[in-house]
């Protein structure tokens, strides 16, 4: 009986397998990224009829969550069969971003899904207007009343999703995607609020859309050590 148990402790021995567990650690990044939006920049100069800005930043507060914002003016004249009006506002937008991304290592490429609140005051300019005359030889008279109504405003809640990709250090390339849902909306005597500075066009009632592409800088400001174990066998 002995001679089987320490036989059978040899053949355990012999076959053992010594496992080492080697901890490695590298700085996980926390700061503010800063950015402009791409897409309103190029259309201010190939379209006459479009002038804005949008300013983005995003504070990592945790290691998924980041404080978003945007900051923004427009002015937008849209010139349609039956008026031409000219939109001029800024607009504010602040909320929260959350990475869905599991990044390796120390990449910090971004999958997010995030929510927003928006407000904007603007005033809208009536340039012109057409009237249908049967009585008229042409059929339609146009009007230029040339009327501002000011002190306008309105507010919405936004879905975003998007993603940023790291381009080289601290420089990142981004695209999103917005869904808008209009909370309230100032609209001025005989005439109605058809364009809103950072909400778009409210042809399709309370909702909205948009998109921006995004040149972002990431400026770091302290740094958190990640853990990893990493596990190997020698037999």
């Amino acid at each position: 009986m002995l001679k089987y148990i320490f036989s059978l402790t040899i053949l355990c021995f012999s076959i053992q397998v010594s496992a080492q567990d080697t901890i490695k650690k590298y700085p996980e990044r926390y700061g503010l990224r800063v950015g402009v939006d791409l897409h309103r920049l190029a259309k201010s100069f190939y379209d006459d009829t479009y002038k804005g800005l949008e300013i983005e930043a995003a504070y990592r507060l945790t290691k998924k969550f980041y404080i978003a914002g945007e900051i923004g003016n427009e002015e937008k004249t849209v010139d349609d069969d039956r008026f031409n009006f000219t939109t001029s506002g800024t607009y504010f937008k602040a909320g929260f971003d959350f990475n869905s991304y599991e990044n390796w290592l120390d990449m910090e490429n971004l999958i997010h899904i995030g929510l927003r609140y928006g407000v904007s005051t603007f005033s809208q300019q009536l340039n012109s207007y057409k009237i249908y005359d049967p009585t008229n030889f042409y059929g339609v008279n146009t009007v230029y009343p040339n009327q501002e109504f000011s002190g306008l405003n309105a507010s919405w809640i936004e879905v975003v999703g998007g993603v940023k990709a790291k381009m080289f250090n601290n420089v990142y390339l981004g695209f999103s995607l917005r869904l808008n849902y209009l909370v309230s909306n100032k609209k001025p005597e005989n005439f109605d609020n058809l364009y809103i500075p950072g909400f778009n066009r409210t042809y399709d009632g309370k909702f909205g859309a948009g998109f921006n592409y995004t040149l972002s800088y990431f400026i770091p400001i302290y740094k958190k050590n990640k853990t990893t174990i990493k596990k190997t066998t020698n037999e």
